[in-house]
Parts: structure tokens; C-alpha cells; sequence
């Protein structure tokens, strides 16, 4: 597995694999076994279906044979009258056709179900992953390229199953059985045919070549317009306050008329294709002709076997047109897998350690999920109060050396509350997003009651603590879904949950209560009323340690008022930590740690630090002037 520093080098500058079409078709093979069975079956279909196809021109050759009694008609048909000679031979085409179109129609079926189950488990497998890597990762992906990732790129991937692999496989049979026929029956005109092919071969696979480059260019650039759609759509609301629709219009013609001109590559070349085939379909029905007529006139060829040749010559391009257009599509696939694999390599960063939960993957059956829901919290620290935190000179740096945090040193006891100032920048938060693991630290560990956080299984991990932030994230569903959040708590817990947070008379006064549908991002409810949610998801978890990021600062006072009672009683016997601007809210907490560019510089009660007349006396001063 290549290094972090590799791996984003090569998914932000939209870097190509090197590898070959080979390598890459294997990467898709553990999810062809899984359906072994029917792509097996869709393979042998293919021998009757071949047969049938090439048995055609060889019946209409011998009927036209019958016709002119040529010494070239089969003796089971020479020695019959014409009638039901002609009779024998439209039975045979009859049946020919019928096994045709009838195998055709449910190879056609079963393929395209094959393409759609190996899509759905390509995208399943590529959503788990990518729901387990870093927030670092997130960080400097844009969405929209995720986006079309997961869905259009993963869509093109079935194709190469369902219409690419099987149906190119299907005419190069088809291709060879026609070519055996031919040359059992006359090999100059065959060995012509054949020669025929092998520049157009050539051909073919330069411009596909060409064609997956351009294709490749255009996935991205269709990433690119989807990332700045996203951003348009969530930012909509700063769009139109400081009237940037024109301007953003403007952005996005420009990258439209990119996006359709690399489109327009591609055209090109697959439409080089067909035109290409179609000519030397031409040219090699004419040399047929030529040859043909040449033979005929000497007498060592008759009229009904010409006539086969050319049905044959007819039928011999049908599949390599066939094959041109299915090739495309395996190169429009390959595209799309080096674009998934981009993905699907990039390494999870931040692993459970002895417990690898959600994170195997068996080449054979893709990510197998532990279900190990039933582990407890592994304390073993002796003290009769849990809740310890305690940061032992950690280093951090989002990027390379530019260190946000440097050597912090610091515990909190059990049940202490404890708040974090400080200007922008100084830190605050990088130290909940450590604690939560939501990073790991350069240097210096982070344990929480005496255990390393990175020997705590993560689902352990966050379930021990519960985080409010600023702006609570409601998911689409209704309001009781958002306070458990898939968890399983009866309907009583989730209303205690929202009695014991006093939100319960708000929830009870939405249309249809706890079961009231909200709208992505809740845009159907107030920032406050969001919050208030928020609250009622901490409290129903019980944590023993709770982390308030701002999480009174959309609430009005009367309901930050509200509100206050309930959070009193959630801090109750549990260790806090709190990250407030608004000094005066944390004037009762045990102890305020004052930071600045990431380096612990004042610490003490609200009186103490007033006293030292240091930057949090700076910042209170500053404070109380501003009211």
C-alpha cells in the first residue's frame, strides 16, 4: 500500500495509473467469482448461440446450391426434390434463428442482472471504504468528485461485466467459428478475409487507445463540474445575498464548454471507429467479389458457395463492429476503474489496533463486517470515577510541519469541567477532533482513563463521549431517527431523552411529533430548534465524557435559558470540556486552559486567570468593554 503522502499527491492532482488494461480487469475478478455461476452460464451460452449465428449464411448458400443443382449441394439435399429440399432448408433456418434470438434474449438478461449486482457490491464496498477513512481525507477531496465516483463511475463499471467482457468474449467466438467455417469450405477467400482483419485490428486498437485518454480527461472534467454544482447548491444562500449568480454562471459555462469539448474527443474517436470498419467492410466484400467471380469463372467455384462467402464476409464484420463498440465500452470501464481504485487505495489512515472492526477485506468476498457490538469499554483504572483525559506533549500539523499543536501537556480529572480559550487559531478544536480520533497526533499520545485512545476500539471510543458542536447536522428522516441515530433506544428512552434536555415540549408541538419528516440538513427547522436536537442525541447516549464546541451559540436566551437547566444536570458527575468565546459563560467551571498557536500558555479557575492579569484577563476586559 503506497504512503498517505503518495496517495493524495495522486488523487489531487488527478494522477494516472500506470497499468495495464490486464492488471486492471483483475482488480474486478473477486466480484466475478462471487457470481460465478452465471457468468458461466452466459459463457456456454455462447457456443449455440455462435453455431446457430454462422450455420445461417452456409443453409442460404446450399438453398440457392439446390436451386441451380450445383455439384456444391449437400447430398442428403441432392438426391430430394426441389420442394422439399427448400422445405428442409427453411425448417433448419427456422430453428437456427429461433435458438438464436431465444439464447440471445436471456444471455442479454442475465448479463445485464450480473452487471447490476457486481455495480451494487462495487458501490457498497466503495461507500464502507470510503466512510472509514480520515476526516484528513475530506479534507482536501472536493464532494462532487466523490460523488461521481460513487455513482456514475461505479455505474460504467457494470457495463464492463454486462455489455464489455461477456460481449466481447461472445463475438470473438463468433468471429472464430465464422472464420473455421470459411476456410473448411474455401481457404483462398478465408486466408483473404483474414488478412483483411489484421491491419483493421491495428487500427481499431490505436484509436481505442486514444479514445480511453480522452475519456479519461472527460471523467474528470465532469468531476470538476459536479464539485462546483455542489458548492453552488449548499453555498446557494451566499450566492444570491451578494449577487454572484452571474458571475457563477459564468464559472460554470467555462467549465461546461471544457467538459463538452473533451466529450466532443471522444465522439471522435468512437465515431473513427465505426467509419473506419465500415469501409473496409466495403473493401473486403469487394475483394470477396473479385476473387469470387475470378474463381467462378475458372469453374472452381460455384455460385451458391460465393453467395455464402459473402453472407459469411457480411456476418464476419457484424461482430467486429460489435466488438469496436464493446471495446469501447471496456475502455470507458477501465477509465472508470482507475478512477474507483484511485479511491479504494487510499489508506485508512486510522485503524483499530487487536480490533480491527469494519476494516477486513477478503479478496473473495470484499469488506466482511465484525459484529462486535456487545464489547465493553476496556477500563481498568482503579480510581472510582472515570473520565480521566489526559494529553501527554502532543504535537499535531493538518499539513507537513505547520504545526497547530505543539507539545501539550495537560489531564483532566474525572468529573473536572473544563473550558478552552483562546483567539481563532489557536487550537481549540484540533483538540476535540484528537480526542475523538477523528486525527491522530503527530507525536505524544492521548489516553483516556489511563488507556491510549488508539487502543480503544473508535465505535468504543465515541460511545464513552458525546459531542455537541456549534451547528448540529440533522440527516434527512424523521426527528426520532436523528436522536438515535441508528442506534436501537425505545420510543420511552428517546422522550426521556428529550424530557430530561427540556426539548420536549418543542418536539411535541412539530406537526407530527417525534415522527415528523425532516428535510436534508433539517432546513425545515430553525438553527436553535437544530440544536436543541443536538442536545437530546448527547444526552440519550449517556456519556462519560461530554464536549460542548460552541453549543450554545444559536440558541436565543430564553431557550439558551431553557436549555442551561438541562445541560446542568447532563454535566452532572461527568468529566466536560468546553469550547466557548463567550467568556462569561464559562466563569463556574473547574478550570479554564487559555491556548494560543497551539501551546498551552495560562491555565486556572476564571478568578485566578483574572488575577495573573495574563491574555485571558486581555480577552475578558476586551469582552466586557464590547457590552
Amino acid at each position: 500500500m503506497m504512503s498517505t503522502a503518495k496517495s493524495r499527491k495522486k488523487f489531487d492532482t488527478g494522477y494516472r495509473r500506470r497499468e495495464n488494461d490486464w492488471r486492471l480487469f483483475l482488480r474486478l475478478l473477486p466480484y466475478a467469482r462471487r457470481r460465478r455461476r452465471s457468468l458461466a452460464l452466459a459463457i456456454l451460452l455462447l457456443v449455440p448461440i455462435a453455431f446457430a449465428n454462422a450455420v445461417q449464411p452456409l443453409l442460404i448458400g446450399q438453398l440457392i446450391s439446390l436451386i441451380r443443382t450445383e455439384p456444391s449441394t449437400y447430398e442428403f439435399l441432392r438426391n430430394r426434390p426441389l420442394l422439399q429440399g427448400l422445405n428442409i432448408i427453411e425448417v433448419l433456418l427456422l430453428i437456427t434463428i429461433s435458438i438464436r434470438l431465444t439464447l440471445t434474449g436471456f444471455q442479454g438478461y442475465l448479463v445485464q442482472k450480473l452487471g447490476q449486482q457486481i455495480t451494487a457490491e462495487i458501490r457498497r464496498d466503495l461507500f464502507h471504504h470510503v466512510t472509514s477513512l480520515a476526516v484528513r481525507f475530506f479534507d482536501r477531496t472536493p464532494v462532487g468528485k466523490l460523488i461521481t465516483r460513487l455513482t456514475s463511475d461505479v455505474e460504467v463499471l457494470g457495463d464492463v461485466f454486462s455489455t464489455g467482457a461477456v460481449g466481447i468474449v461472445s463475438d470473438l467466438f463468433l468471429m472464430l467459428v465464422i472464420l473455421g467455417f470459411m476456410f473448411s469450405i474455401q481457404w483462398q477467400l478465408a486466408f483473404l478475409l483474414l488478412m483483411v482483419l489484421i491491419p483493421v485490428t491495428g487500427l481499431i486498437v490505436y484509436l481505442q487507445k486514444q479514445y480511453r485518454k480522452a475519456n479519461y480527461k472527460t471523467r474528470e472534467e465532469l468531476s470538476g463540474l459536479n464539485s462546483q454544482l455542489q458548492e453552488n447548491i449548499i453555498g446557494m444562500n451566499v450566492v444570491q445575498l451578494f449577487r454572484r449568480e452571474r458571475f457563477n454562471a459564468e464559472l460554470f459555462r467555462v467549465n461546461n464548454q471544457r467538459y463538452v469539448h473533451e466529450v466532443d474527443k471522444t465522439i471522435f474517436f468512437d465515431s473513427s471507429v465505426s467509419a473506419t470498419l465500415e469501409w473496409i467492410a466495403l473493401i473486403a466484400i469487394a475483394g470477396v467479389l473479385w476473387v469470387g467471380g475470378y474463381l467462378l469463372l475458372q469453374k472452381n467455384l460455384t455460385f451458391g458457395l460465393l453467395s455464402t462467402f459473402i453472407f459469411y464476409a457480411q456476418r464476419l464484420f457484424d461482430p467486429l463492429r460489435e466488438f469496436a463498440e464493446k471495446f469501447t465500452v471496456i475502455q470507458a470501464g477501465f477509465t472508470a476503474i482507475e478512477r474507483v481504485s484511485e479511491v479504494l487505495d487510499e489508506p485508512i489512515e486510522i485503524r483499530d489496533r487487536g480490533n480491527p472492526r469494519f476494516s477486513i477485506y477478503d479478496s473473495r468476498l470484499g469488506y466482511i463486517d465484525e459484529i462486535t457490538d456487545n464489547l465493553e469499554f476496556p477500563i481498568e483504572n482503579p480510581q472510582p470515577e472515570f473520565g480521566e483525559i489526559r494529553f501527554e506533549h502532543v504535537w499535531f500539523a493538518y499539513k507537513d510541519d505547520d504545526y497547530v499543536i505543539k507539545d501539550l501537556d495537560f489531564t483532566i480529572h474525572p468529573g473536572e469541567k473544563v473550558a478552552l480559550v483562546g483567539p481563532t487559531g489557536a487550537g481549540k478544536s484540533s483538540i476535540i477532533r484528537l480526542l475523538c480520533r477523528l486525527y491522530e497526533p503527530n507525536q505524544g499520545r492521548i489516553l483516556v482513563d489511563g488507556i491510549d485512545i488508539r487502543e480503544i476500539p473508535q465505535a468504543e471510543l465515541r460511545r464513552y463521549m458525546a459531542v455537541i458542536l456549534q451547528e448540529g447536522f440533522l440527516f434527512a428522516g424523521d426527528v426520532k431517527s436523528n436522536i438515535t441515530l441508528g442506534d436501537s433506544y425505545s420510543s420511552e428512552e428517546i422522550q426521556q431523552a428529550a424530557e430530561n434536555t427540556n426539548i420536549a415540549q418543542f418536539v411535541e408541538q412539530l406537526p407530527q411529533g417525534y415522527d415528523t419528516q425532516l428535510r436534508e440538513r433539517g432546513t425545515n427547522l430553525s438553527s436553535g430548534q437544530k440544536q436543541l436536537l443536538a442536545f437530546a442525541r448527547a444526552a440519550i447516549r449517556d456519556p462519560q465524557i461530554l464536549v460542548l464546541d460552541e453549543a450554545t451559540a444559536s440558541l436565543d436566551v430564553g431557550t439558551e435559558a431553557l436549555i442551561q437547566e438541562a445541560l446542568n444536570q447532563l454535566l452532572a458527575a461527568r468529566t466536560a470540556i468546553i469550547i466557548a468565546h463567550r467568556l462569561s459563560t464559562i466563569r463556574n467551571v473547574d478550570r479554564i486552559l487559555v491556548l494560543k498557536r497551539g501551546e498551552l500558555i495560562e491555565q486556572g479557575s476564571h478568578e485566578e486567570l483574572l488575577q495573573q492579569g495574563g491574555m485571558y484577563a486581555t480577552l475578558h476586559n476586551l469582552q466586557m468593554l464590547g457590552t
